[in-house]
């Protein structure tokens, strides 16, 4: 996977960097020779210059030549006085690495030397610099040691005419106090002064980096847009992978994404940030990253919200230094999927406590004494802020910030995520031997009756927010209307709720699926409300924009209705499935992947620039819906969806300490896949366990596979 330039939309020359450490990473680098441009360390700073190399016969790399690839930026300039080429990346290490070539084109000596930040790198320690960078609004400050291949260059090296040079350099950073220079300098020099070429340098990195992903099952078939999409999915998980070690971050996790909304003033993190544990995201990574080999991600993300709840018990949004607020979510049931695929029953005995305790605070904080609907005050608490659903029962006024014109609401996906915690707690009992098992399966029932009972509206088969007072429906259809369906609460009673999804007028948008119904009148395809941008051009606002977030739920439920109703929306979901990958890549080319945070639904333009954001699943559609895998507690279910593939096989695959791989072929495919056996197959542990003709549903119990 590769592009050639990859940049920020709203800074054309701020070049994106694939590579990313545990804690450093860049937002963007400037195109020049080094490290110059917005770095990160554990969460927004916004460093301005790491190192750079200053030369005496061009004061301009631009414009240059780039090639992004995941694990490294190779950047190359010529004119008639030099030529330079650079490939550099950020080690999982937290080192900073830049291999330079340069020649000298011209007739006079060039002149390299070494450039640091200001006064942050006055200390020379032998071969070494050491810097402070102080960070105002943290508790860490961060300590650096820079290490170059050769030493010449804190002064000047001279190129004669014709010459050429090639230099290595490396900038090793980490916690002031709790790295010690030492350390930084020996993780430094086992670049820059390890003997190895520039290119040996270049081969160690490649090889580093593909490492995390052989963890990680493989998809390939005859559709180049699902296959391309499934290996971005993948490079977006360990793009965005962190491992502070840090204050309330001591265990790794996924954030929500690596880039910058808002501020990019040096050394200020205003703004929002999406570099931290946000509760609202970490089910959509549990989702995706079970199907890692090692559980130890999703498990941190899961630890961390545990050792650090709010005072109310909620599971929160953390920094290093900061409990924040808590989002609904679905995280305990996405936590009993990932057990389904792992059975570690020792994190879940571990984790069932605070679990109990987050469902409790939820009740307490957004509870009812009338039913089990919880009520959500902050439009914002859900992560979709500006529904239009809180300013229905005030004909939606121009000012939807002025808190008297929007009314609190008994919201659906809160409901559903509350469902869902509660059943997956039930169900994580069960694994456990937990004897609250048939009371948290009671109190799922519960709510699910009444989420069927009072949201649904049967005259427009759709289900509706309610008045936290009266139970009067605010009749916007949202796309959170279709939950239900997702949570597999429904049965025939409820058809013709998906199918709002196929009209024109509601969510069949040029880029489905829009946040709300496109007949609604606050509806804007391009986030104002009712004409005006109230969190400016790329702000979030939930009235009509499409979001990766929720079409990942929306096909998750347009799937299973599907099954539920005999395969009858097979076709309808491939092609949504292949309107959502082609989100992930700029002006749908595949050579240019890149997923931001919301889209046009009416012209798919992407509305953020948040580039390579973590907001939604994916990975598991394809696992679970084409290639039809289900794990389930005492047994696995096969039932795929015909999406028109001629071919495809899921290698790899881990689930119960068993290896499988699932594998189709159409007789149509018989030359172009001879390797594949003909129809539908599983294999388990490298021996033939079902065969069909085609694709078809079945069941199979883990003891039987035993066998």
């Amino acid at each position: 996977m590769r592009a050639g330039k990859k940049a920020l939309r709203t800074l054309p020359g701020a070049l994106l960097l694939g590579s990313t450490g545990a804690r450093l990473w860049a937002d963007y680098l400037e195109a020049k020779p080094g490290f110059s441009g917005r770095f990160d360390f554990i969460h927004k700073v916004n460093i301005p210059l790491l190192f750079a190399v200053a030369n005496n016969l061009t004061d301009s790399c631009e414009p240059c030549r780039t090639e992004w690839l995941p694990s490294h930026l190779h950047m190359e300039y010529t004119n008639h006085l030099i030529s330079f080429s650079e490939r550099k990346f950020i080690s999982w290490n937290d080192c900073a690495v830049s291999c330079q070539t340069w020649t000298n084109r011209s007739g006079e000596d060039l002149v390299l030397k070494l450039e640091t930040y200001g006064d942050a790198f006055a200390k020379r320690q032998g071969s070494y610099l050491h810097g402070l960078f102080h960070i105002e609004h943290y508790s860490f400050d961060i300590a650096c040691a820079i290490a170059v291949s050769d030493p010449d260059l804190y002064g000047e090296v001279r190129l004669k005419p014709g010459e050429s040079k090639q230099l290595v350099i490396a900038a090793a950073l980490g916690i002031a106090g709790k790295d010690d220079f030492a350390l930084l300098q020996r993780r430094a020099a086992a670049f820059a002064e390890s003997g190895l070429t520039a290119d040996q340098v270049m081969e160690r990195q490649r090889g580093e980096y593909a490492e995390w992903f052989e963890k990680a099952p493989r998809f390939e078939s005859s559709d180049p847009l699902l296959d391309k999409t499934w290996k971005y999915r993948w490079f977006l998980l360990r793009h965005n992978l962190a491992d502070p070690q840090y204050g309330n971050l001591p265990y790794p996790l996924f954030y929500e994404g690596r880039s910058h909304k808002k501020s990019k003033r040096p050394f200020d993190k205003g703004g929002w940030e999406f570099s931290k544990l946000i509760n609202l995201s970490v089910p959509l990574h549990i989702m995706d990253a079970r199907w890692y080999h090692d559980p130890v991600y999703c498990e941190g993300a899961l630890r961390n919200m545990k050792e650090r709840p709010g005072e109310d018990g909620m599971f929160c949004c953390l920094t290093v230094d900061t409990v924040m607020h808590s989002f609904a979510n679905f995280g305990c049931w996405a936590a009993y999927q990932l057990y389904l695929v792992h059975r570690n029953t020792a994190l879940a005995a571990e984790m069932l406590p605070a679990m109990k305790a987050n469902v409790a605070a939820w009740s307490r904080a957004y509870g009812n004494e009338r039913d089990l609907l919880l009520i959500e005050p902050k439009h914002t608490r859900t992560g979709k802020e500006y529904q239009p659903s809180y300013w229905y029962f005030h004909g939606y006024p121009k000012n939807p910030k002025d808190k008297t014109t929007y009314t609190h609401l008994k919201r659906v996906d809160r409901a559903v995520y509350h469902y869902l915690n509660t059943l997956g707690i039930a169900k994580l009992c069960e694994a456990v031997g937990d004897p609250e098992m048939e009371a948290f399966t009671r109190q799922a029932e519960s709510i699910k009756r009444d989420i069927l009972g009072k949201m649904w509206d049967e005259e427009t088969a759709f289900f509706y927010d309610l008045h936290f007072e009266t139970d009067e429906k605010a009749f916007v259809k949202n796309i959170v209307g279709i939950y239900p369906g997702w949570a597999q609460m429904i049965d025939e009673r409820f058809d013709g709720m998906i199918e709002h999804l196929f009209n024109e007028q509601e969510f069949h948008t040029k880029c489905p699926f829009p946040s709300v119904s496109a007949d609604c009148p606050a509806y804007s395809s391009e986030g104002g409300w009712m004409g005006h941008f109230v969190k400016g051009r790329n702000g979030c606002v939930w009235d009509g924009p499409t979001w990766p977030y929720t079409n990942s739920i929306a096909l998750d439920a347009l799937a299973r209705e599907s099954k539920r109703r005999g395969h009858r929306f097979d076709n309808r979901f491939a092609y949504y499935l292949r309107e959502y990958s082609f989100l992930h890549f700029m002006q749908r080319d595949l050579s240019q992947p890149g997923l931001v945070e919301h889209y046009n639904s009416a012209t798919g333009e992407p509305l953020s620039d948040e580039q390579e954001y973590n907001h939604s699943y994916y990975i598991d559609l394809v696992v679970s819906h084409v290639a039809g895998l289900s794990v389930e507690q005492n047994r696995l279910v096969l039932d795929p969806l015909d999406i028109g593939l001629d071919y495809f096989c899921l290698d790899r695959i881990r689930a119960c300490g068993k290896e499988l791989r699932i594998t189709y072929r159409s007789p149509r495919a018989a030359e172009a896949r001879p390797d594949l056996e003909p129809g539908y197959r599983l294999y388990v542990n490298g021996r033939l366990a079902y065969a069909a003709d085609r694709l078809r549903r079945t069941e199979l119990r883990w003891a039987e596979l035993e066998r």
